[in-house]
């Protein structure tokens, strides 16, 4: 299954590591850190160009990781994943 992140972009249920709420993920400096490393190395997707909202970690088998930085709030994208799964 697939869950559509934002803009034309889906990403596959199976590789999303986590999805997380940008103002309070941002909030530690760690995580600001590792957000810099993975913009630096290329990782880091924007699904859209309105305000970002959240932070979708995906982790492709046999791949690299991505972060896909969504328009769309964390309970939006949540309550898809939970609807997909219940059908």
């Amino acid at each position: 299954m697939y869950l559509h992140i934002g803009s034309n972009l889906s990403v596959p249920t199976d590789d999303i590591v986590g999805i997380f709420d940008i103002d309070n993920a941002t909030t530690a400096k760690s995580t600001r850190e590792y957000l810099k490393a993975a913009e630096d190395e290329g990782m880091v997707t924007a699904a859209g160009g309105d305000l970002p909202k959240s932070l979708v970690v995906c982790c492709p088998r046999g791949s690299w990781q991505r972060v896909y930085i969504s328009p769309l709030a964390p309970a939006t994208l949540l309550g898809r994943l939970e609807s997909k799964r219940i059908c």
